[in-house]
């Protein structure tokens, strides 16, 4: 605006110069045209100048600005996508935790599943290891079927492999009467003798008394029978293996 107020007040003198021009020498007037048109000539080309000089600022301006949108607009996308990359990567940390948990769990259930763990047999708590727990209950299921040849290796082996099984003398009950079953009577006696001896607070000892009475029955050897009949009712009086002894007992009176 004031580039153009200064060529307009150029303008102005100029015509005012012109009207007045006979008060002047001609040489004078001409040379004082010819000045002010060169100044209005320069003041024109210097806001030219000035405008392109502002137009060019103004363009540059514009392309800043632009590149600055541009560059914005990018960096929003790229906030964007790490949002997302952000919010994937949290549900996979979510997803590797939860699945570490339960990895963590089954080897923890796993690893129970063979620990040593409390059982109780025949009355009697113990802590005992899985695999003896397993091969215990498989030598009776064995006993139960009526395969008494298999259940007596099974036992056999059982007392080998745990020698201080908290089982031992269940199995060597169980063994006892296996080899009953198979006519084995000197054996038998000598595992109910074992178990009486080693636990004669066991819930089976007044069982293993009366078995090897029996099996000494079977021996022909009454005098022996008589001898852990009476044993029997005097060790256990209020078992019921001690009523069948004394019944026993008053049939060879």
């Amino acid at each position: 605006m004031n580039i153009f107020k200064a060529s307009a007040a150029v303008v102005a003198c100029l015509l005012a110069l012109n009207a007045n021009a006979a008060l002047f020498d001609d040489d004078e007037a001409r040379k004082a045209i010819l000045d002010l048109r060169q100044k209005v000539e320069a003041s024109q080309q210097r806001s030219s100048e000035d405008l392109r000089r502002v137009s060019d600022e103004n363009a540059q301006l514009r392309r800043s600005v632009l590149d600055l949108s541009n560059q914005i607009e990018t960096l929003r996308n790229d906030m964007a996508v790490l949002r997302g990359q952000n919010e994937q990567l949290t549900r996979g940390i979510s997803d590797i935790q939860r699945n570490q948990k339960d990895l963590t769990q089954g080897v923890d259930e796993r690893l129970r599943k063979f620990e040593p763990a409390k059982v109780t047999v025949d009355g009697k708590e113990f802590v005992a290891e899985l695999v003896e727990k397993q091969q215990f209950e498989a030598a009776l299921a064995t006993l139960r079927t009526g395969d008494f040849a298999a259940a007596q290796t099974s036992f056999v082996a059982f007392t080998k492999r745990y020698p201080q099984s908290g089982y031992k003398s269940s199995a060597l009950f169980w063994l006892g009467n296996a080899q009953y079953a198979l006519r084995d009577y000197r054996e038998a006696m000598v595992n109910f003798r074992t178990l009486v001896a080693a636990e004669p607070d066991h819930l089976r000892a007044p069982e293993a008394l009366l078995s090897m009475a029996n099996c000494q029955v079977e021996l022909k050897d009454v005098k022996s029978a008589r001898q852990t009949w009476a044993s029997l009712v005097k060790a256990y009086p209020q078992s019921e293996a001690a009523t069948v002894a004394k019944e026993r007992l008053a049939k060879l009176k």
